[in-house]
């Protein structure tokens, strides 16, 4: 009986010998490199692959030598079944664990887009094409009708309507959804309450948004805004030409250190100099600020204003009283054009 009991227990102590050694061996496994080579290497997951398929694909490259540990690992922790396409940063100096929750959190290789308020869709285009998510062929479709259709866009192109914020997209990102976040972005700001308050001023989302767009580039400060907006509604409430700077200069290639009197004279669809009432659609994006004042106007009747030349701006009611301000201010208007079109130039 003694002797029975001691062979089961030397039993017990083999296996338990065994399965530590085997953990141990495991642990090691996991948590070693394949080498202490440094090199990194972008390693493309293609859309649809497979768990195994994607380690099949690390392992061609050189990122491990075999793939059934991690197999095992992905089947016990079922995570075999979740992989996110896209391109890894990945080396073989990395432990295979490492490597196992970069794979199943999706780390993949991403660029960080900042898209500053009143920024226009070129300069929008430069940000994109110099991470290279997007190029010449793919950017076209800021024109294309029937994707700004699928969008709910009624302007002219996306201008005004890919709005100013942080985002992290992923390299081989699809580049209609690049514009489709930013778009539906716009549309969390441009919420219900502001689609509301729109149609009760009876102005469309497209107006609201080209309004915002003047403002943003006109203001540096928020408190100015609504007073800026409240000069523009008044405007056009008494069939005035909005007189906006900005707009004398967008969409022009060549640019001048100052706006030049026969520029306010250049007949385009967008020089508020020439036409009546708002342009066909916004001359860059409007932040949330921005739209927030086209929507509530400021309670003023302001119908001039002239910048003081320290960022802030003085508004007047009557023509007389703004000629004033633009001798004292700009000393004879001399130097009014050259700051209205530094300040366009620097947000352009």
């Amino acid at each position: 009986m003694k002797k029975s009991g001691s062979f089961l227990i030397q039993i017990i102590v083999v296996a338990a010998a065994l399965a530590l050694l085997a953990s141990l061996a495991a642990v090691i496994h996991y948590t070693t490199p394949v080498s202490g080579d440094g090199t990194w290497k972008e390693v493309e997951i293609p859309a649809g692959s497979s768990y195994s398929g994607g380690l099949e694909i690390l392992k061609d490259n050189g990122i491990i030598k075999n793939k059934l540990a991690l197999l095992l690992l992905g089947r016990v922790t079922n995570a075999d079944r979740k992989l996110k396409a896209g391109f890894y940063h990945l080396s073989a100096s990395l432990s295979p664990f490492q490597i196992y929750k970069d794979l199943i959190k999706g780390r993949t290789v991403q660029f960080s887009i900042t898209i500053p308020e009143g920024l226009s869709l070129r300069r929008i285009k430069k940000k994109l094409k110099k991470t290279g998510l997007m190029d010449d062929e793919s950017w076209e479709l800021v024109n294309d009708r029937d994707f700004m259709d699928s969008l709910g866009i009624d302007g002219p192109s996306l201008e005004g309507y890919l709005y100013p914020d942080t985002y992290n997209f992923p390299k081989g990102i699809d580049q209609k959804l690049i514009f489709r976040i930013m778009v539906q972005r716009l549309r969390q700001v441009y919420d219900e309450s502001m689609r509301a308050r729109a149609e009760e001023i009876g102005m469309t989302e497209n107006e609201v948004l080209t309004l915002a767009s003047i403002i943003e580039r006109e203001a540096m400060y928020n408190f100015e805004k609504p007073l800026i907006s409240a000069v523009y509604h008044n405007r056009l409430r008494k069939k005035m030409r909005l007189q906006a700077d900005p707009t004398v200069l967008y969409g022009v290639k060549k640019r001048w250190k100052r706006i030049r009197y026969k520029d306010l004279r250049r007949r385009t669809p967008y020089n508020t100099y020439v036409i009546k009432g708002l342009p066909p659609g916004p001359i860059g994006a409007a932040g949330e600020e921005a739209i927030k004042a086209a929507l509530y106007p400021a309670d003023v009747d302001y119908l001039f204003f002239v910048s003081m030349n320290n960022g802030k701006h003085y508004f007047s009611s009557s023509g007389k009283e703004h000629m004033k301000a633009v001798v004292e201010f700009q000393r004879n208007g001399k130097a009014f054009a050259g700051n209205e079109s530094k300040k366009e130039d620097k947000k352009n």
